[in-house]
């Protein structure tokens, strides 16, 4: 079988996966009869999907009917989306008031299988931007929002995270285990993280903690700049910016700074 017959099976299958999920959100409960009869497929065929499907638990059999109802797999995943689009429309605002204010471009990121998951971004006003980081992973240990992102976590929750893979992307990066766990605890006591030609030689960040209701660090915010022009009194200035700004955002999830 050729790589595009490969190809065009998975995507199909994916596609009667989702329909499977469609039809069952549209009509509550579905039998595998149902289902085959809507896909126009055999019995076997849709049974095999829904196997999967529950699986994954996003789909679940009820034990007095026999049919299926969506899962707790697809509330959660609903869960995930619905809390990242709450701290983007909850950010944004104070984001680009935060770009008007330190000039430079500023990143939300949530923790997300082991790495940064960029939310958003606000172009800053001067000349020289970083490029759009939004919808990458980004690694934990070679950034501020990483680093910040990992100071919510306990030791054994950062060993299980990283798993002790620390690349090197630059001659500054951190791969020492624990030379990271002492900048991590230091992140901690100071609320911030600054990280300096650690990803990038050239990008200077600096991140700082966004909080839910009960105090956990649910994303980080940071200023980026490059190096040459974002350093000392800037970087100071735009620390106690976002410090605030971090304090802002996660009281309008709850968090009150004690």
């Amino acid at each position: 079988m050729s790589n595009s017959e490969t190809n065009s099976g998975s995507v199909q299958s994916v596609d009667r996966a989702v329909t499977i999920l469609e039809v069952i959100a549209r009509t509550g409960l579905a039998g595998v009869t149902d289902i085959a009869a809507e896909l126009e497929v055999h019995k076997s065929t849709a049974s095999r999907i829904v196997a999967t499907l529950e699986a994954r638990g996003l789909v679940e059999q009820d034990q007095h009917r026999g049919k299926y109802r969506l899962g707790l797999g697809i509330l959660r995943l609903a869960g995930a989306t619905t809390a990242r689009l709450d701290i983007v429309q909850e950010a944004r605002p104070i984001a680009k008031l935060l770009a008007e204010r330190t000039g430079e471009t500023i990143n939300i990121a949530v923790l997300s299988d082991g790495a940064a998951l960029y939310l958003d971004q606000v172009a800053g006003t001067a000349s020289v931007q970083s490029h759009n980081w939004v919808g990458q992973r980004i690694p934990l240990h070679a950034t501020s929002n990483g680093k910040v992102l990992l100071s919510g976590l306990s030791e054994a929750g950062i060993r299980r995270t990283l798993e002790e893979k620390l690349p090197t992307y630059t001659p500054h990066t951190v791969t020492s285990l624990p030379r990271l766990l002492d900048q991590i605890a230091e992140v901690v006591e100071a609320g911030h993280s600054v990280v300096i030609d650690e990803l990038e030689v050239g990008l200077t960040a600096v991140s700082a903690p966004i909080r839910n209701a009960h105090g956990d660090v649910i994303a980080s915010i940071s200023a980026s700049g490059p190096s040459f022009r974002f350093t000392g009194d800037k970087v100071e200035a735009a620390r106690d910016l976002l410090m605030g700004a971090a304090a802002d955002v996660s009281a309008r999830f709850g968090w009150r700074q004690r």
